[in-house]
Formats: structure tokens, C-alpha cells, sequence
């Protein structure tokens, strides 16, 4: 299970849509950089992890990172792609540590940011050892392109800049979550969609990260920064869309609402472990 998973499930859905109404999304914004292959999933989760890179520059005397979801993904890793996908994510940091002294973007990060989106799946979804090390040329295209109509204030941080936050005990209550960024009050969402459209989908995320936080914090630390906005940043339009938590939650029933989401997760998680059990 996961945070996606338990938010798929029909009556979570209903419920969600009960207590938050969607936002009205009206905005007009024309592609500023349009896919140029049908690799959507591998680029949005490469924009992901190039946009972390820049944000780690950026903001390099505050930023706090955890380890990245490929590095996960090595030990997951059959005999055979093993030693592959050490070498990607060994090549991969070498070629960070020189962007974070120079700042120049050249081919070989754009390269690693690509391959460590192909780790990615093995943790995600338990699948695509076989595409491994796989790299079309257009693809290193695209993601200059999209790194390249960034708006650097959006993401500049004055005292909190997180990559990769987990939620402590509640993020394993989903069976795992971690959000793209959060940045001084803001949760963050990365979505490199052709579509400028808030879906439901990602809404409920949204929520379902703010939840988690208010469950046990940020990374388990209750001391984390106050959340008070979440966002989306839409790369294939350079767009910038800001929610206010005061605007989409009743603070008298928000409490009640968090007590639910805890039982019923908790409820699957159980159930998830009792099968685990059975099959031992």
C-alpha cells in the first residue's frame, strides 16, 4: 500500500470529496515545454529529481535532503542489475557534487537524473528492472527544456528547504509517503502534465500530505516548520498554483476527519499484515 493506493480506494474517495471541495482552477496558461517523446512517467520523475538538484543549489546553506528513492530501489535490485544500478547512482552523485560547485547543467546530470527515474519503479511499483540504463536522447532534451523556464524565486527558501520529506510513523501508516518539497510553510507537488488542470487526484494528495503531517510531523519531528499552503508547481506550463490551508479546511471538523483517516489506514494496514502472515 501506499499513500496513492489507500487515496484510490473508492470509500476513502467519497470521503474525501465529502469534507474538501475542490478549489476552482481557471487559469490559462499556454505549454512552455511540450513532451518530446511518450516517455511521460520516466521524464516526470527525471524533471523530479533535476529540479531537487537545483533546489539543493539554490538553497545549499539550508537545504535537507533524504536519501533518494533509487538508492532504495539498488537494494531491491536482482543479481543481474545489481552492480548497474550501483553504478548509476555512484555516477550520479559524482555528477551532482560538480553541479552544486559549478551550478553549469551540462548532459551528464541530465543523464543521471533520467537513470535514476528508471530506479524509481522498482520501489514505486516493484517493476522495470529490465529498462535499466535505457536513455533516449530526446528525453535529455526535454528536461533542459523544462529546467530551463524556472522561475528560481519560486523556490527560494528562507529558513526551510526539505527534499524528499517523509512523514515519520504516518508516512508508514500508508505504507510509505514522501512529498516532492517542502519549502519554509509550503508542501509542494512537482506534476510535469500536458494538462493545466487541478484533478481531484491531485488535490486529495495534497491533503493526504498535510494529514500526515499533522499526524507526526515532518520527517517525525514535530518541531517542523508550520504548513500553511500547499502547492503544485506544473513544469510543462512554468505555473506556480498556491492552495491556502485555511481556505479548503474546517479547523472544527479537520480533527475529527484526521481520527478517521488513522483508523481506516490503520484498518488496511492491518489487514495487509494478516495477509503477509497467511502466506508465511
Amino acid at each position: 500500500m501506499s499513500l496513492t493506493t489507500f487515496l484510490d480506494k473508492p470509500d476513502v474517495r467519497e470521503k474525501f470529496s465529502s469534507e474538501f471541495e475542490k478549489p476552482k482552477f481557471q487559469v490559462k496558461k499556454g505549454i512552455v515545454a511540450s513532451p518530446l517523446t511518450k516517455h511521460y512517467g520516466l521524464v516526470g520523475t527525471a524533471f523530479d529529481y533535476l529540479l531537487r538538484f537545483h533546489i539543493e543549489y539554490w538553497n545549499s546553506q539550508i537545504v535537507k535532503r533524504q536519501n533518494w528513492i533509487a538508492e532504495v530501489a539498488v537494494h531491491r535490485l536482482s543479481d543481474e542489475y545489481l552492480e548497474k544500478g550501483k553504478v548509476i547512482v555512484t555516477q550520479a552523485k559524482t555528477n551532482l557534487n560538480r553541479f552544486l560547485e559549478t551550478g553549469k547543467v551540462n548532459d551528464e546530470l541530465l543523464k543521471s537524473a533520467l537513470l535514476l527515474a528508471g530506479l524509481d519503479p522498482i520501489v514505486r511499483a516493484g517493476v522495470g528492472q529490465e529498462y535499466i540504463g535505457l536513455i533516449d536522447e530526446q528525453d535529455i532534451q526535454d528536461l533542459r527544456n523544462l529546467i530551463s523556464a524556472i522561475e528560481l524565486q519560486i523556490f527560494k527558501a528562507e529558513k526551510y528547504c526539505l527534499l524528499n520529506p517523509t512523514f515519520g510513523k504516518a508516512s508508514l501508516l500508508v505504507g510509505g509517503a514522501d512529498a516532492d518539497l517542502i519549502i519554509d510553510g509550503s508542501i509542494i507537488e512537482i506534476k510535469t502534465t500536458k494538462n493545466l488542470e487541478l484533478k481531484r487526484d491531485h488535490f486529495n494528495q495534497l491533503i493526504g500530505y498535510y494529514i500526515l503531517y499533522t499526524l507526526d510531523g515532518i520527517n517525525g519531528e514535530r518541531c517542523s516548520p508550520e504548513i500553511s499552503k500547499l502547492a503544485i508547481y506544473f513544469s510543462r506550463h512554468a505555473y506556480y498554483h498556491v492552495i491556502e490551508i485555511d481556505e479548503i479546511i474546517s479547523r472544527e471538523s479537520f480533527p475529527h476527519f484526521v481520527k478517521w483517516f488513522e483508523e481506516r489506514a490503520s484498518q488496511d494496514l492491518k489487514a495487509q499484515h494478516g495477509r503477509s502472515h497467511e502466506k508465511r
